[in-house]
């Protein structure tokens, strides 16, 4: 089962756009730290983390569109309570 996310056997997990967000701090983070770096694997390594910031936003708003029509459609998840899950079995 998973680690980080909210289900049955592990109510005290995150929802995945939380997740999400906590690595994008993360990687924002990391970059700050290079930004003033000249070498090329520096630029390199902030260019892809960029591409990856934005694919993690995209990622982001896709997982908080998913929770808005799980709430529109069933209410809100009672998985942090150890209730069941909204879909799935």
């Amino acid at each position: 089962m998973t680690h980080y996310l909210v289900t049955e056997e592990n109510p005290a997990g995150k929802k995945l756009e939380d997740v999400l967000a906590m690595i994008r701090n993360d990687i924002l983070e990391r970059c700050l730290l290079i930004t003033d770096d000249p070498r090329a694997e520096a630029k390199s390594v902030l260019a892809n983390n960029m591409r990856i910031l934005n694919l993690l936003t995209e990622s982001i708003e896709l997982a908080e569109d998913s929770t808005t029509t799980l709430d529109k459609a069933f209410g809100p998840s009672q998985a942090g309570k150890g209730g069941p899950p909204r879909i799935g079995h």
